[in-house]
């Protein structure tokens, strides 16, 4: 069965990235784009044009042409969406890194992308510049100073107009992050002009409906990776679209994180699981003005619905989820504004131009309403394909368009999502399909536990078992903690055992790193 978006279709403009971004900035050349969080530095629209048009004539001039790859590795700065919009409007492609990676992780990308010129902050120069090492990398370049590396006021001292570049929407890349997909190595993930333009016109459709969506008055704080496409697209490419001011920060800290909130009146966040527990629960959220909070949304990893509630509740503004994933541009999937009748444990109906199915894992037959299978969906902000691997690409994509997300889902009568976890994160127990995120959740809402994660250990007789791995807030009984969960679900899913740590290993975009929780569980029990 297809499930259709309740919301009108929308018409997507055949506009370039920078071109559909960058379009209303005469009319708020004076207002605040971009803030630097930790210093206060900001840039306006109309010094952000400015500047994007600088930087593209000084990469033209360095040699950056149509199709060409420049990397970015670095945290989030205003600086980043300069280069970002300059380089895609010259036709080039931005592939993006995350800064934890080492020097053999970096150089995997740069040769699978094919980077031609790597951007990057002073301490990271050391790292890029190995990583560079044997690849068509021919320039690095530095937000700042520093040795061995062009800076990047030099970009900007450049005052020749570059040509515009001629963009077929549809055809030429704009973006090449990295994914693992549903399985395997990460591949580059091939999206489009067309594809993110298509993603963000879909979210302006979706925006009378709903409070999870940025306007022209918002402040938001941009604290997800801007190299991850959450907050890439929905948080820098969106929220300049509409006109927000967006102020960034480098790195997670909760205490400059609720500062900021405080200081710049943030109105809008878009945060990760992980944060909403500790806007739920840590002590800290007490001794700042949250009041100009409007909405805080939630992706990139399964939220629990008590969570939400005891957030929101706390906070006293709405906490959403959304669905997407790099393949999709992001997003496929939003809650409309009705607090009053939300689940928080939804992430909404399609958005506009968007349609679903929810198969068997084994079978591929579509399932009937409030079964779990596997999502798939089609749509604009579908990918064209991974990078240099048709067979991947082939796998992910049927003939009809219809992308495996590699999620397990449910969808109610309302034509409302849930995700319930990944597919090749659930636990076989005696055949019983047992859901990790369903357990984190459970987990979550015991005041003895700030954070959880639940991985598969084999076991003779029912082939796995469910074990938790939990950070405690203060004292607390693995037993106890075993018997609440049991109290509370089927015998298969009930926790076997309980080892407590002082962190949960989770990705920079808020996923939990369960590989490395089961190795850890399998060397303590070699």
């Amino acid at each position: 069965m297809i499930h259709r978006s309740p919301f009108p279709d929308v018409d997507v403009p055949a506009a370039s990235l920078p071109a559909f971004v960058l379009a209303d900035v005469e009319q708020r050349r004076d207002k605040p784009a971009l803030i630097d969080g930790p210093t206060g530095r900001t840039l306006t629209y109309g010094q952000l044009a400015g500047a994007v048009a600088r930087v593209a004539s000084g990469l033209a001039g360095r040699g950056l042409h149509k199709g060409d790859v420049l990397a970015i590795v670095s945290p989030n700065l205003p600086e980043f969406a300069i280069v970002f919009l300059a380089v895609t409007s010259l036709g080039g492609v931005v592939t993006t890194a995350n800064p934890l990676y080492t020097a053999d992780e970096l150089h995997f990308q740069l040769v699978d992308a094919g980077a031609s010129m790597v951007l990057t902050v002073p301490p990271l120069v050391d790292t890029a510049r190995l990583a560079t090492r044997q690849t068509a990398v021919r320039e690095v370049i530095v937000f700042g100073e520093a040795d061995g590396a062009t800076p990047f006021a030099a970009l900007l001292a450049d005052g020749v107009s570059a040509d515009p570049a001629t963009i077929d929407p549809a055809a030429d890349l704009a973006v090449l992050p990295y994914s693992s997909g549903t399985t395997g190595l990460p591949k580059g993930v091939m999206l489009t002009h067309r594809n993110l333009v298509a993603n963000m016109t879909q979210l302006d459709g979706l925006a009378p409906y709903t409070a999870v969506s940025i306007g022209a008055g918002d402040v938001v704080l941009g604290l997800l990776p801007f190299f991850h496409i959450y907050g890439m697209t929905v948080i820098m490419a969106y929220g300049l679209h509409k006109g927000a001011t967006i102020v960034t920060m480098p790195r997670f800290d909760l205490e400059q994180f609720l500062e900021l909130i405080e200081r710049h009146r943030v109105t809008y966040v878009n945060v990760v699981p992980s944060i909403v527990q500790a806007l739920a629960k840590h002590p800290m959220v007490d001794n700042y003005d949250l009041g100009s909070l409007r909405e805080v949304g939630s992706g990139a990893a399964p939220l629990g619905g008590d969570v939400a509630r005891m957030a929101a509740d706390r906070i006293g503004c709405g906490v959403v989820q959304g669905y997407g994933m790099t393949e999709l541009s992001p997003v496929s999937h939003a809650n409309p504004d009705d607090h009053d009748q939300l689940d928080p444990s939804s992430v909404g109906p399609p958005i506009p131009g968007t349609e679903c199915r929810v198969v068997d894992v084994e079978s591929g037959e579509d399932v009937g309403v409030g079964e779990p299978g596997e999502l798939l969906v089609r749509g604009p902000q579908v990918m064209r394909g991974y990078l240099n691997s048709p067979d991947a690409t082939a796998a992910a994509i049927d003939d009809d368009g219809w992308l495996r997300t590699g999620d397990i889902a449910t969808v109610d009568d309302r034509g409302y999502f849930a995700i319930v976890d990944r597919v090749k994160e659930l636990i076989k127990v005696k055949g019983f399909q047992v859901a990790p995120a369903e357990l984190e959740a459970l987990l979550s809402t015991h005041d003895g536990v700030a954070d959880a994660a639940v991985v598969g250990r084999p076991d003779e007789e029912a082939g796995e078992v469910a074990v938790a791995f939990v950070v405690a807030t203060s004292d607390l009984d693995p037993d106890e903690l075993m018997a609440f969960v049991a109290d509370r679900v089927a015998p298969h899913k009930r926790i076997r055992a309980v080892e407590l740590v002082e962190q949960i290993p989770k990705s920079p975009s808020g996923k939990i790193l369960r590989g490395l929780l089961i190795d850890r569980d399998r060397a303590t029990g070699a």
